[in-house]
């Protein structure tokens, strides 16, 4: 075959570089072609990522949700797991004894794919975070050293939220806890009026556990069933921040079998510096006190649970209500604004604050602490045990005060 002519000339220099400038146009075309394929699979590929994350943390959100609602139980048992289904409440799977099965509470017809319809390693999760046995749970304390241990504080919850878009999967682990409650309790009982015991009663400043049964204590301290019937298992004091037993503005007076016990003393009487009001004893201002727990209720709940402020009127501390119970068993925080009339059994887990008289005529029982503003003095005809349990204050206030705070937060990858 003969070889091309050759090209001479100007006009052949030309042609070449032509055809040279359209060659590269042609492979610079290509290269930017492929480029922006890459970069739109890239940038697909992040948005789809993003979502995911955001669905996760829709899912970490929902769990916080049902734990502040109580949906998600706060107790001692350190091997329960809660489980958010993908499913309505009637459609969950069954699960075990120590588990809580849930349907998801967002709107029908707008799940976000943050759990599955059933049991699956990506369901949202909710657990305690323990030990290696599961046997022991680890609180949050910000007044201990290390604040995270298993003596006293708050519950610490671990959240596995998994979200996924298209082909992304993203998975975040969380460690939450109720916020913080800061107190100023005085003792067990804590009063600004005379305190006169004609009956049998038991009022215990030793520092008592959260979980300690209802009933402990009823029959005495160091004795079987009481507050204190196994020292060296710490059931049920904890050892460490001790009050007195009755501590008052006024007289203190017992005049019948009462047992009175306490550190550094059973009982202190005459003594300044009672508070302005419960947000004092809760180390708030009257006006951020008054604006968490909101308004008042007229008429005494048939299931007292939460926050709870009786009034018959607008206006805070002025003594003027009357309420009573019968046959309760209640948890977290009571605020009275007047007198308080407690009938046949009563048993309460947190704090209880009477701006006005407390009128005993039956069996009463309050894990955690009484504050008696009084009128005319406090006089039982019933039997009382009141065991001073700063964790049962404090667990029971943050339970229904609504607000969780993140101590960890982690992407799996």
């Amino acid at each position: 075959m003969s070889p091309l002519p050759a090209v001479r000339g100007e006009r052949g220099i030309a042609l070449i570089m032509a055809l040279l400038v359209l060659l590269v146009i042609s492979l610079l075309s290509a290269t930017l072609l492929m480029s922006v394929n890459t970069d739109t699979k890239v940038s697909a590929n992040t948005v789809r990522d993003t979502q995911a994350l955001a669905i996760a943390e829709a899912g970490f959100n929902e769990a916080c949700a049902r734990i502040r609602a109580g949906d998600i139980p706060t107790n001692s048992n350190a091997r329960q797991v809660a489980q958010i289904f993908n499913a309505p409440g009637g459609s969950v799977p069954v699960l075990g004894v120590d588990s809580v099965a849930l349907g998801t509470a967002q709107p029908a017809g707008q799940w976000l794919a943050y759990s599955t319809s059933g049991k699956a390693d990506s369901t949202l999760t909710v657990q305690y975070k323990t030990n290696a046995a599961r046997t022991l749970i680890y609180k949050y304390d910000p007044n201990k050293n290390p604040a995270i241990q298993t003596v006293s504080g708050y519950p610490i919850f671990v959240v596995s939220a998994t979200g996924r878009k298209g082909g992304s999967i993203r998975k975040i682990t969380a460690e939450v806890c109720q916020k913080p409650v800061f107190t100023n309790i005085k003792g067990a009982m804590t009063a600004n009026c005379d305190v006169e015991f004609d009956g049998n009663a038991v009022i215990c400043g030793y520092n008592h556990r959260a979980d300690t049964p209802i009933g402990k204590g009823e029959n005495g301290r160091m004795v079987p069933d009481g507050c204190d019937e196994n020292p060296g298992a710490n059931q049920w004091e904890t050892g460490s921040g001790d009050l007195t037993g009755v501590w008052t503005g006024q007289g203190f007076f017992n005049g019948g079998a009462a047992q009175p016990f306490g550190s550094p003393s059973p009982s202190q009487a005459y003594q300044p510096g009672f508070y302005s009001g419960p947000w004092d004893a809760l180390g708030m201002s009257q006006a951020d006190f008054l604006a968490w727990v909101g308004a008042p209720q007229s008429t005494e709940p048939a299931n007292p649970k939460g926050i709870i402020y009786l009034d018959n009127n607008s206006t805070p501390a002025d003594q003027s209500g009357s309420f009573a119970f019968h046959n309760v068993d209640g948890e977290g925080l009571l605020y009275v604004d007047g007198d308080l009339t407690l009938n046949s059994d009563f048993s309460w887990k947190g704090l209880v604050y009477i701006e006005g008289d407390l009128k005993l005529n039956g069996n009463a029982w309050i894990l955690g602490g009484l504050v008696i503003r009084g009128r005319t003095g406090l006089k039982t005809n019933g039997d009382a045990t009141l065991l001073y349990s700063e964790d049962a204050i404090k667990q029971q206030i943050a339970k229904y005060g609504g607000q969780l705070v993140t101590l960890a937060w982690r992407e799996n990858q």
